[in-house]
């Protein structure tokens, strides 16, 4: 990504920013834009738009991705006085539809969705090579994939197509996850047709994202929260675990948690004691994944959470963020397996055990422990599955998703309950939305 966007800044400034709006945002006119025409005309024109999509998830679209439910499900405190980040700490019924928070998340993965888009309607006016045009259509689906899951991780019902006319239809939440899915079986298919292209790669993913395993990483992801448990399995299983596909940073485009924790030395949040999870959950000291991600810092912030250094992905300003941790796979196959209609323990067992003992990580992730010794039943397997999953994929933006699978306890509605394990179900519709948008659902009530 360094390279690609200095190469580029010019015509994705003039282009494809323009095109960043959504079905909420009012279009005002600059004649110095390039029209949608202009953008998609050339070969060029499209890279960078496609550059210019990736930077915009990785940079802003990450940030609202992993801050706004690590505050809510506790992975988080907050160390601020920023209002924004109060009323997430607070939670509770009366988290207002104008925070900053709810409404960053919801927008920005919105304006991903609509670059996507926009690149694939115009991916047939541009003579490409055929591998350059296949790279194009799987990394707009898998965008725009990885944009409705994360809304549909937040949020009760979800847009699935963005509209200019700001009358953008709503889909429930489990909907939403068939419709990645098929965006991303789609993608796929262009790819067996026609591997991605050397120039797609020098262009746009310049070696650090590997699209095929992503796209089989998503699916079993999406199929999982689907309820789709096989299917889970089998796209898990597609996933080469040696291979990583990661968001590479730059001085001027900052790793966004970085940004968040440590620039200028403010910071906004810190993580929680133990992940985040209560006593109950309890890590072996010896678990590689604590001083993986935690650095011991023996305080509370002011609501009287216990909290720790940053370390981990976010340590660095230009440190790389991965897209997915390869074990998550394993954990998919465990779930899975324990959710099926006929469980299957032993498979689900392995599949724990491959996270437990893991020491080659490629990513370095390793608990490097011994094997599961506790007890042979789904309930307890399921709750093994559910702590592995906040140490291992600790800030990748999944836990608020995953305390509402694993029936965590609900949110009792009332704010500054900060013993509760999750203050929110879901977040409200953003005020930007409702007020343009007539088909905006009524909010949740928590």
């Amino acid at each position: 990504m360094k390279n690609i966007f200095k190469k580029y800044s010019l015509v994705f400034t003039l282009g494809a920013l323009a095109l960043l709006i959504n079905s909420c945002e009012t279009d005002f006119d600059n004649p110095n834009a390039a029209t949608a025409e202009q953008t998609f005309s050339s070969r060029e024109g499209i890279l960078a738009a496609t550059v210019g999509m990736q930077q915009l998830y990785s940079t802003t679209g990450l940030r609202w991705i992993i801050e706004t439910p690590a505050i809510t499900t506790r992975e988080g405190g907050i160390t601020t006085t920023f209002l924004n980040m109060i009323e997430l700490e607070d939670g509770g019924s009366g988290l207002p539809n104008f925070n900053s928070n709810v409404q960053g998340l919801w927008t920005t993965m919105l304006r991903v969705m609509k670059i996507a888009e926009d690149i694939e309607s115009n991916v047939d006016n541009v003579e490409l090579a055929a591998g350059t045009r296949s790279g194009l259509i799987a990394y707009s689906k898998l965008f725009k994939a990885m944009a409705i899951g994360s809304l549909a991780q937040n949020y009760e019902q979800v847009i699935t197509q963005t509209s200019n006319n700001n009358d953008a239809t709503f889909t429930p939440r489990l909907q939403a996850f068939q419709v990645a899915i098929d965006l991303l079986n789609e993608g796929k298919s262009a790819l067996s047709a026609n591997p991605v292209s050397s120039e797609f790669e020098n262009a746009v993913t310049l070696g650090n994202i590997d699209v095929l395993n992503t796209i089989n990483a998503m699916l079993a992801r999406y199929n999982l929260f689907a309820g789709n448990y096989d299917q889970a399995i089998s796209d898990a299983n597609n996933v080469d675990s040696n291979s990583t596909s990661v968001f590479t940073y730059d001085n001027i485009n900052l790793n966004p948690i970085y940004n968040r924790v440590f620039l200028n030395g403010i910071s906004n949040f810190k993580p929680r004691d133990n992940f985040g999870l209560p006593a109950e959950f309890v890590f072996d000291p010896a678990d590689g994944r604590l001083s993986f991600y935690l650095a011991s810092l023996d305080e509370n912030n002011q609501n009287g959470l216990p909290i720790e250094d940053l370390l981990g992905f976010f340590v660095e300003s230009t440190g790389s963020i991965p897209l997915y941790i390869p074990d998550e796979m394993n954990l998919i196959i465990a779930e899975a397996n324990l959710r099926k209609s006929s469980p299957d323990i032993a498979a689900a067992t392995q599949a724990i055990n491959e996270v437990r003992t893991d020491n080659d990580d490629p990513l370095g992730v390793n608990a490097n422990i011994g094997a599961y010794s506790g007890a042979a039943t789904v309930e307890a397997l399921l709750d093994e599955v559910y702590q592995n999953r906040r140490a291992e994929l600790f800030l990748t933006g999944l836990s608020l998703e995953d305390s509402r699978r694993f029936n965590r306890p609900e949110p009792s509605g009332a704010a500054m309950i900060y013993t509760e394990e999750r203050n929110r179900n879901f977040y409200p519709y953003p005020d930007l939305e409702r007020n343009s948008n007539p088909n905006t659902p009524d909010d949740p009530q928590l």
